[in-house]
């Protein structure tokens, strides 16, 4: 567990060598901006996660939309006077977890044979020359070989791409075939078809993109997650949200569904109308923590369902409901056997099975959640004292993040901190969704919480918009989260992504379609953060009229590299004058970079001008009193330093 008290003597006396005693530093948080990722909005399938075909193991089912079944997004072909017929079975499946496939029964061949046909998620975008990897599980239910032909067609028929292969075995077996289009198209069809008489079994099919992001299997869409790696989050909070712990019970996530090879992972509904594949899982997520270089901080129910289960907070629920106490002890066990897997050698049971993923060495994990905005009930208290005391019990160096529900006060904000308190709980998760006006007017919520008691994850927040007035009242009271640093632990802007057409949620800091993506005003603002993070923060460094109320500015300094950080931030209509001190610092030098993000108050990015809104840098000249004149509307951010 982290010590928050520890005393930050030793990291001060590093950077106070370069300041007088008028500006000593404030040791705050280092792992203070990250990313919190729900799969909402279509963000992991159809979104995130690489996949290219929608349903692939036939998994679909009324429980995720009325009107969906196993055959949704399939067509069944029988193009060239061919037939035969198509059924969904469940007798023998590729494993308990995955039960239903189809089978295809091909009584005449016909010109082309029989088959089925896959758009994706609104068409599969595929570039001409870049390599696509197809897989399949098969089982011949006759003897004889059977001949099939895979191929990649545009809306017309156009064949893009075709390969030809043969089954081998009257067991489950995976096939795989390797496709490279001739020409771009962002509507393709994947197109299998049988062309030998005969009886076949078909799941998981799956059709991939060589060019993941890092090339990795079961991979991320290269573009989304350069985006999120860009940002060079501190942490990232997954796969929820709400999602965690779910529509009742019966649909709260469940971490041990979703690792090991993707046939044997169960999918199910996902609470925010669509369905879960659990393609992108634990494995995934974690393993794109290490590739970006950010901490992971998985989120588990605390054994109740969101309180909404059954409907929503607007027009009313079932209500919350509770794990049973005979239960209890299997969902602790549940979760200390996260940490295991994510910690654990690779001689240890769950070590082991991380192990066999491909990941011999640890993950490293240092943080978990324990539910998210949940009401608090006696029954929620009783449950996640006890996961918590097992928790710190087994594996005192975790961190477990609390809540306190789903507002900036109330009951539920005011019972989950006394709650937190009581146990010593080391961080808790504030979340909130407020106008601009709001967070100009809260920029001192955190000066007078108490640095002895939990500290605060803002695990999600955002003003309600994507304009650059929006994104510009989050940057004013991000300065006051870096002037808070030592009592905000980490802080998250939410949701994530969003699909177009497919968006529960707004707003949200990147949208996208199949071929491209915006990156709003908010995210610049969080990527000029999060790429300038500092671990001390320095005062009476800015100065400005105090009863300026659309001014705000911070300065921190790395401790890596010496660099002085500062942020101005001016959310009006006309430009103002700040005032800069460096005489303080014994050596700056001359030139620093200076990066503004500016331009109309309801300016916004859209994905037909994703570029309206964007920061531009430059080299500047600087020296230790600067008079600064904030542009109206803007944020800029200089990095000075301070070492040659």
């Amino acid at each position: 567990m982290i010590d928050f008290r520890k005393s930050t003597l030793a990291v001060i006396a590093g950077i106070g060598l370069m300041l007088s005693a008028a500006a000593q530093p404030k040791k705050i948080s280092p792992d203070l901006f990250g990313l919190f990722f729900e799969d909402i909005n279509y963000a992991a399938d159809g979104g995130l996660y690489a996949e290219l075909v929608q349903n692939r193991s036939f998994e679909y089912s009324p429980t995720d939309r009325q009107e969906w079944g196993p055959f949704s997004f399939w067509e069944y072909i029988t193009p060239g006077f061919s037939y035969g017929s198509i059924q969904v079975e469940t007798n023998h499946p590729v494993n308990p977890n995955n039960p239903h496939y189809i089978v295809l029964n091909v009584e005449h061949v016909g010109d082309a044979g029989i088959g089925i046909k896959n758009p994706g998620f609104d068409g599969m975008t595929v570039k001409a020359g870049d390599t696509y990897t197809l897989s399949f599980l098969a089982r011949q239910l006759t003897g004889a070989p059977i001949s099939l032909s895979v191929s990649l067609q545009t809306p017309k028929g156009k064949i893009l791409a075709e390969q030809s292969l043969s089954t081998s075995s009257s067991d489950w077996k995976k096939y795989t075939a390797s496709l490279t289009p001739s020409a771009a198209s962002d509507s393709a069809s994947l197109v299998i078809l049988v062309t030998s008489t005969g009886k076949l079994a078909l799941d998981v099919i799956s059709l991939f993109p060589e060019k993941t992001f890092k090339r990795r299997p079961n991979g991320l869409r290269a573009d989304l997650a350069q985006a999120l790696a860009e940002i060079k989050p501190k942490f990232i909070r997954f796969p929820g949200g709400c999602l965690v712990h779910g529509d009742g019970v019966g649909n709260m996530y469940k971490w041990k569904n979703t690792i090991g090879p993707i046939e044997q992972r169960i999918e199910q509904k996902n609470i925010w109308g669509y369905h879960q594949t659990a393609g992108l899982g634990y494995y995934e997520y974690f393993q794109f923590c290490e590739d970006i270089g950010a901490k992971p901080l998985p989120v588990l129910p605390a054994a109740v369902s969101c309180q909404n289960s059954g409907g929503t907070w607007r027009i009313g629920s079932t209500g919350q409901k509770a794990i049973p106490m005979d239960d209890m002890q299997n969902y602790i066990q549940d979760v200390l056997d996260l940490i295991e897997w994510a910690n654990g050698p690779a001689t240890s049971v769950w070590g082991a099975k991380r192990a066999a993923a491909g990941h011999t060495a640890p993950f490293n994990l240092e943080y978990i959640g324990i539910g998210n905005e949940d009401k608090i009930t006696p029954a929620f208290e009783e449950r996640f004292k006890m996961i918590y005391s097992a928790v710190k019990a087994k594996y005192p160096r975790i961190t477990i993040v609390g809540t306190v529900g789903p507002f900036p006060d109330g009951e539920d904000f005011s019972k989950g901190w006394a709650f937190a308190n009581n146990l010593s709980v080391p961080v808790v998760d504030e979340h909130y969704y407020k106008e601009p006006e709001w967070f100009m007017g809260h920029l001192d919520r955190y000066d007078a919480y108490d640095r002895s008691k939990s500290k605060v994850y803002l695990g999600e927040y955002a003003s309600w918009g994507n304009t650059l007035k929006n994104a510009l009242a989050e940057a004013a009271y991000m300065t006051s989260l870096e002037r808070n640093g030592d009592v905000v632990h980490m802080a998250s802007y939410a949701p994530l992504l969003a699909k177009k057409n497919h968006t529960q949620w707004k707003p949200d800091m990147i949208f996208f379609d199949n071929n491209n993506i915006c990156l709003t005003p908010n995210y610049y603002v969080q990527k000029m953060f999060s790429t300038h993070q500092g671990d001390v923060y320095i005062h009476r460094i800015v100065s400005y009229n105090a009863k300026d109320t659309t001014l705000a500015a911070s300065c921190v300094q790395d401790n890596k590299t010496g660099d002085v950080i500062l942020k101005l931030v001016n959310t009006g209509t006309q430009a103002r004058g700040m005032k800069i001190n460096l005489a303080n610092f014994k050596s700056i030098q001359l030139t620093a970079i200076q990066t503004i993000l500016t331009g109309a108050s309801d300016a916004q990015n859209t994905l037909e001008n994703p570029q309206a809104i964007a920061p531009v840098e430059s080299v500047i000249k600087v020296s230790r009193k600067i008079e600064y004149t904030a542009p109206a509307m803007s944020l800029t951010v200089i990095r000075i330093k301070t070492r040659s």
